[in-house]
């Protein structure tokens, strides 16, 4: 998983930025659309709508963005979008979950096979990969905010399960029926989060070496790119010098 934190973070940082984000505009505004759609469209009255509202706002998605999302979920005739999880393995036997919102379930079901086949990978049944994984909630905030005694501490009051810190920051992991709740403990001691999201965290992780690497980049790019695509998580592990190659 910190391989594939790390490449997010270089991705943002290699000259696509204005593609990327508006991407991540176009994915985050469809979670606060169906997380909307299926409850209260007050963020404070629906958890799920609250978290995406705030994850959205830590990647400055505009306050009118969210607005329209939260609107367009109470219009007549709007898109149903069917949310499906995809598992398979990359090159190198990486684990990879593809989770994606469709309102084309063959459609998207076809791009996702084909691209695994296209870039070393193969598609596998649901329950394949995922026993690799545990789902959890995630609660990142910068390293500038506080010693990792204080975050520690202010994490267990919460009722957190984890905290690693390390010089990118505090990453703070919590059962994943914990997330709001504890996020919004958090605020009060720590302030506001860099990202607060739901995660697939791996129990255990394939090292990669470089060309495995750049295979496997390529084939989180392409399904990233597909506008039904939401998240793609694998439990890849890379050497520092070999991010550095990438």
């Amino acid at each position: 998983m910190a391989g594939h934190s790390k490449w997010a973070n270089i991705q943002h940082r290699k000259g696509r930025q204005d593609k990327i984000r508006a991407k991540l505009f176009s994915k985050m505004s469809k979670e606060i659309t169906v997380a909307a759609k299926m409850g209260d469209p007050d963020p404070d009255k629906t958890p799920r709508l609250r978290l995406a509202v705030k994850e959205a706002k830590s990647n400055s998605v505009p306050k009118d963005v969210i607005q329209r999302a939260i609107d367009k979920s109470q219009a007549a005739g709007d898109e149903d979008y069917k949310e499906i999880r995809y598992e398979g393995y990359g090159p190198g036997g990486v684990a990879v979950i593809v989770e994606a919102m469709t309102d084309n379930l063959n459609r998207t079901a076809s791009t996702v096979r084909s691209t695994f086949g296209k870039h070393g990978g193969n598609l596998g049944e649901t329950g394949s990969v995922s026993f690799m994984f545990e789902r959890k909630g995630e609660i990142v905030y910068p390293s500038d905010t506080g010693d990792e005694d204080t975050v520690m501490m202010a994490a267990i009051e919460a009722g957190a399960e984890d905290v690693e810190t390390s010089d990118d920051g505090h990453v703070i992991y919590t059962a994943d029926t914990d997330l709001n709740d504890v996020s919004t403990a958090l605020e009060t001691d720590l302030g506001e989060a860099e990202s607060t999201k739901l995660i697939w965290k791996p129990t255990t992780t394939t090292e990669l070496d470089l060309e495995g690497a750049q295979k496997l980049m390529r084939l989180i790019e392409v399904l990233e790119d597909d506008d039904d695509i939401q998240r793609v998580t694998a439990n890849f592990e890379v050497s520092d010098e070999i991010l550095e190659a990438l």
